[in-house]
């Protein structure tokens, strides 16, 4: 009897598991509407992606040991300093890392964007996404104008804010 229900028991979790694990996850993708969602900043503050309505959104996802996100910080933070007063935000969503960890990445790179914390992964999942960096481009309505998968050039970040940028007509220097 005990065998019995030990089996019946692993098949269920099994089957739990294989669920969970196979389930299609919506790939947020060019002309969805961007997810909502609220998530806290290295300083505790809470930000909620309805509060960049009206702007371009520069929605970066990222973690300190991916190497192509390294890379790009640099030079996300020299066009944020471009852009910030021209409608465009940067949300950088920091996935899955201890706050002290992600505190010190974003000291030693010196970004001045918000950091925003994604410890559980939430936002992965909704927003379909397997390997960072990933980067949404969400217009001034909410609406994902375009999703790009790999590490960024300066050049591509310029272009891709000046897409976004609500006020076309004032196109920042650079």
């Amino acid at each position: 009897m005990r065998t019995l229900l030990l089996g019946i028991f692993v098949v269920v979790i099994g089957f739990v598991l294989y669920q969970g694990f196979t389930r299609d996850s919506e790939v947020v993708k060019a002309g969805d509407k961007a997810l909502e969602f609220t998530l806290k900043t290295l300083s505790g503050e809470t930000v909620q992606l309805i509060d960049y309505r009206g702007q371009g959104v520069f929605l970066n996802f990222w973690a300190t040991y991916c190497k192509p996100c390294e890379e790009e910080m640099p030079y996300i933070e020299s066009q944020y300093q471009k852009f910030k007063d021209k409608g465009v935000k940067v949300p950088a969503i920091e996935v899955s890392e201890n706050s002290l960890a992600v505190a010190s990445f974003v000291e030693r790179k010196g970004m001045t964007f918000p950091v925003l914390l994604d410890k559980r992964e939430e936002l992965l999942g909704a927003y379909g996404i397997g390997l960072i960096p990933v980067t949404f481009l969400v217009d001034e309505n909410g609406e994902v104008v375009d999703r790009t998968t790999a590490g960024l050039t300066e050049s591509q970040i310029r272009n891709y804010m000046k897409k976004i940028q609500p006020d076309k007509g004032r196109e920042p220097n650079g």
